[in-house]
């Protein structure tokens, strides 16, 4: 036997005996979060990589990839609008490639929510009623997703509503035995999931119960996906899922939970943040480092952090919601909405001829204004309509 042979066999030993001990420790991990060839920094803003190769392709080359996948999730950071646009062009293409064969579930939405979205997607619902919808399910953030709603409801898209209903999350608060009572059959005990999760949560053991409703809304998703599976009217339909990065990074969330209930097809594409604008900076979370032998997605698609702009103008006023419209509580001293005549306890009916449903209707167009702009607004005070202009100055001017 020559000596370089002795060596392989002395390395190709070593080897095997390091990777049977590798197996059981927590120590070992894919490099770079994920990208085990290319560190993530190294790539350029609009570049996607193939994580699993180590291999860069452009957007065609990953379509075509998981178009054959039963279900497609696209992962975000929810107010990152850059985000949300990845998430609207790999539907739009999918819809082209598949007319009539895409279902987009979502992550804003609760399950106890299906009736209304059904209404909407038939144009039985409004636009306001929608927004309402959204706020209700969600909270604030519509404009985030403002052009990914259009495009559905223009194409008859279905939309479904992926969450727990505040129902379920209440009887799960209450019933130490997940599984009984109409609760999804929950895993507890994944062995990455958990360090995961708790690294995000601080890991203090006060966050069990966070945790075990993290553990909740991820199974109840993952059941929702699940269903959609087994139903026969989707036998040749795809699933596209938008929710939080951290809802599908590593496949430990949604997807492995859906798979362990209706093996199939699946990607994940992961619109992926390595550098924080300088304004933006203290949005950036300080997580203890876990250690994770997976990828982190199929693709990463490599994106800038980009948020709506705060508005450049100010009214001078606090505002709440009322009734499909927008009430003044109270009005500034010296503020723009004073020096127009704006009261308290009047209603916001429309601002240059945009009907306002709600405070974002309102922030929406603030925000295309600037310095020196006018605007007409239609207000309620008591029982009297009046238009009234105001002009935009500078604060407190």
């Amino acid at each position: 036997m020559t000596l370089t042979m002795r060596v392989f066999l002395v390395l190709f030993l070593l080897f095997s005996l390091s990777t049977n001990n590798i197996a059981f420790a927590e120590e070992y991990a894919v490099p770079h979060s994920g990208s085990p060839y290319l560190p993530l920094n190294d790539l350029k803003n609009g570049e996607i990589l193939h994580l699993p190769t180590g291999l860069k392709v452009n957007f065609d080359q990953m379509q075509n990839a998981i178009s054959s996948s039963r279900v497609i999730y696209i992962g975000e950071t929810h107010d990152n609008i850059e985000a949300h646009r990845a998430q609207l062009e790999i539907i739009e293409d999918l819809a082209k490639r598949f007319p009539g064969k895409i279902s987009v579930g979502m992550e804003m939405f609760r399950r106890s929510a299906q009736q209304n979205l059904n209404q909407w997607n038939k144009g039985e619902l409004s636009s306001g009623q929608f927004k309402n919808l959204f706020r209700k399910n969600w909270g604030n953030g519509y404009a985030l997703y403002k052009s990914i709603f259009e495009f559905l409801n223009k194409n008859h898209i279905p939309l479904i509503g992926l969450k727990s209903s505040k129902k379920t999350e209440d009887t799960f608060r209450g019933n130490d035995q997940p599984g009984q009572n109409d609760l999804p059959k929950i895993d507890f005990n994944d062995r990455y999931h958990r360090p995961f999760s708790m690294s995000i949560f601080g890991g203090h053991q006060a966050m069990e119960k966070p945790y075990r409703m993290l553990l909740l809304w991820e199974e109840t998703m993952a059941q929702t996906v699940a269903d959609f599976l087994k139903n026969p009217s989707n036998i040749n339909s795809k699933l596209v899922i938008l929710a939080g990065g951290f809802h599908v990074q590593y496949g430990f969330g949604i997807p492995k939970r859906a798979f362990r209930r209706v093996p199939h097809s699946y990607s994940i594409v992961l619109p992926t943040v390595t550098e924080l604008p300088p304004e933006l900076e203290d949005r950036e979370m300080d997580v203890k480092h876990v250690s994770i032998p997976l990828y982190s997605a199929d693709y990463a698609w490599k994106i800038q952090y980009k948020v709506l702009p705060e508005n450049k103008v100010k009214l001078g006023v606090l505002l709440e919601n009322s009734e499909n419209t927008v009430r003044i509580k109270s009005v500034s001293a010296n503020s723009n909405a004073e020096l127009a005549g704006l009261k308290d306890g009047d209603l916001l009916l429309a601002i240059d001829g945009i009907k306002l449903i709600d405070i974002e209707d309102l922030t929406d167009k603030l925000k295309r204004l600037v310095i020196g702009d006018r605007a007409r607004l239609i207000v309620k005070r008591g029982l009297e309509e009046m238009d009234i202009e105001i002009q935009f100055m500078e604060p407190n001017q």
